[in-house]
């Protein structure tokens, strides 16, 4: 059930939920989506993407962008390097309530902080992308696109697991860092990355 979209959907208002994937990894950018469901037609199994399996989450990104409104935006390395990953976080989420194709009323935002410079009112849900199936249809989404543009990346730089751990620090991806070196898609502002980038500058220096 739908409860925190009823209001605003029973008063006419277009409601968008936000949900953001990618702030934790070492590699990678972060990746918004907002996405806009239909009324009258919300998809069933809606859930927080992290519990899907990938062939769900596959399909269900499939039903949304059939059914819903959808806006992407992301922050790409260079800017979470130089704005920090909180600020570029609230970055891909203007960015990808921008590329909406409607103008929302009214945005659900994943978490308990809210982005600046937002163009409509909007509220934050703590954990929901679990309770809120706008916010879980735009975690799903968000996240089958970051992992498919990880999958790319990984094609050009291999070695790094990035087709596995989307450019998340797992051992493997710490142990090619240290025998690969640092590629252009690793966040250098990352301490794992950092601290890497300074051993070679002390060893050559």
């Amino acid at each position: 059930m739908p409860t925190y979209e009823m209001p605003h959907w029973a008063a006419g208002r277009v409601v968008a939920g936000i949900d953001e994937v990618g702030r934790g990894p070492l590699a990678g950018p972060v990746v918004a989506a907002a996405v806009i469901l239909p009324v009258d037609a919300v998809p069933d199994g809606l859930a927080d993407s992290k519990v899907l399996t990938a062939a769900r989450r596959t399909a269900l990104d499939q039903v949304i962008r059939a059914c819903g409104h959808i806006g992407l935006g992301m922050a790409s390395v260079d800017e979470i390097d130089a704005i920090n990953i909180l600020q570029a976080t609230y970055l891909a989420m203007r960015r990808a309530v921008a590329a909406l194709p409607l103008s929302p009323a009214h945005l659900l935002i994943d978490g308990n902080r809210l982005p600046p410079d937002l163009p409509c009112e909007a509220t934050t849900i703590v954990q929901g992308d679990g309770c809120c199936p706008s916010i879980a249809a735009a975690s799903i989404v968000a996240k089958c696109w970051r992992d498919a543009h990880m999958c790319d990346l990984a094609q050009h730089f291999p070695g790094y697991g990035w087709e596995t751990n989307a450019g998340y620090g797992s051992k493997s991806h710490r142990e090619a860092l240290r025998n690969l070196g640092v590629t252009p898609h690793h966040r250098r502002s990352f301490r794992p990355v950092h601290d890497i980038l300074y051993q070679e500058e002390t060893a050559t220096g």
